[in-house]
């Protein structure tokens, strides 16, 4: 009896110590993720314009997915880790945008292009 006892008990401390690493593991590829998407928006103001998001958010989306199913995260957790990874980049990029010091503060440029020689930007119905 009392070896039935201890095998137990063995069994429930290598249960418990299991999934503390198995947790462990998990929360580090979450912020990895996280941190990874958020230095990759963060790259991307500095160096494109914001047009690159339309390329960058479904790759992070992609990428992401494909890690956390291959480490055996099931739909109901890895889908609101992906969006995270999606929000933290874009706001990694809306900040990086911001503190550019290329950024003058004015879309106009962005909008529109550049002025044509009579000094005109080219807006349909505003310059006619």
């Amino acid at each position: 009896m009392a070896v039935l006892v201890r095998a137990i008990q063995l069994t429930d401390y290598d249960l418990r110590r299991a999934l503390r690493s198995n947790w462990s593991k998990n929360v580090t590829i979450a912020f990895t993720l996280l941190l990874t998407s958020t230095l990759v928006g963060l790259a991307t103001s500095l160096y494109f314009r914001v047009w690159t998001l339309m390329l960058e958010s479904p790759l992070v989306a992609v990428l992401a997915a494909i890690v956390l199913q291959s480490d055996g995260f099931s739909f109901a957790t890895g889908a609101p880790i992906v969006v995270a990874c999606l929000a933290f980049n874009q706001f990694a990029y809306l900040a990086g945008a911001l503190l550019s010091p290329e950024t003058d503060g004015s879309m106009a440029e962005e909008i529109d292009g550049l002025p044509d020689r009579r000094g005109e930007h080219n807006i349909r119905g505003q310059n006619e």
